[in-house]
């Protein structure tokens, strides 16, 4: 007797194992949680769709059971983003619509050409080009060297920073300011993206090439997703998707889903 099997439960069962989604996987110390960062080429900080998160892999109850925002992280692993955000080969970036997106160095170059667009897009607009042609003067600088020389208040600074990081124009990372004796600071350094990635990635990159690896991070996922998962929503459209289908490099395994095909 032939038995019938449903391929999105498949390939559902399949995106449990490899996105961690079972608690016999959970993520037990930073070396195995590097090694996911490497398999699936990104990781999201906190479960907010079919992307696969961090710390949804931990399985850990949280650190402030009950409450929103912090309280909710993984109670022991919760540095982990962090942490892993300090190796040279691991990148966080805000463009998951302003939320944390952890990247390996693969996937980075598959958003270098888009960040360098909207880098130039950005330079156009009054109010960003302020922060961007002081960071091409000055370098790098801490936040609150930037709020200081531009003469702008903690809400200000913010607000201009918010549509920048979003989309990829600039960069932020935590750096150590060591003072007298042992004390020391973690502040904010900002970037801009030709000054934090100098040279261009070589090899194809753009929406196409990274919604396609974002879907086999994913595994399966819901078609109307896909335009929540990154920042640059005007880059995004059906007929990409359909695009992608036709070339055989994402699949359609049920009408409204879209999955990454089988490994060869």
């Amino acid at each position: 007797m032939t038995v019938m099997t449903d391929p999105l439960e498949e390939l559902r069962q399949r995106r449990a194992r490899e996105c961690r989604l079972s608690p016999d996987l959970a993520l037990d110390s930073l070396a195995e949680a590097t090694a996911f960062l490497r398999d699936r080429g990104l990781l999201t900080r906190t479960p907010d769709s079919s992307l696969p998160s961090l710390y949804e892999a931990c399985h850990e109850d949280p650190y402030r059971p009950g409450t929103p925002g912090f309280g909710s992280w993984p109670a022991t692993k919760w540095p982990w983003a962090a942490e892993l955000a300090r190796r040279d080969d691991v990148h966080a970036l805000k463009i998951h619509r302003s939320k944390t997106i952890l990247l390996t160095d693969e996937t980075l170059a598959l958003v270098d050409p888009i960040c360098r667009a909207e880098l130039a897009r950005m330079e156009a607009e009054p109010e960003s080009r302020r922060i961007l042609r002081h960071l091409a003067e000055a370098g790098p600088s801490t936040a609150d060297d930037v709020q200081a020389e531009l003469g702008l208040k903690p809400k200000e600074l913010k607000a201009l920073r918010y549509p920048l990081e979003r989309c990829g124009a600039v960069i932020s990372r935590e750096v150590v300011l060591h003072g007298a004796g042992e004390g020391r600071a973690h502040v904010a350094e900002l970037a801009r993206w030709d000054q934090a990635f100098p040279v261009p990635a070589s090899g194809p990159g753009g929406m196409a090439e990274l919604l396609a690896a974002s879907v086999r991070a994913a595994v399966v996922a819901s078609e109307r997703e896909l335009i929540r998962w990154f920042s640059w929503r005007w880059l995004f459209s059906g007929d990409l998707v359909d695009s992608l289908v036709a070339q055989g490099r994402i699949i359609r395994p049920a009408p409204g889903w879209v999955a990454a095909p089988a490994a060869p």
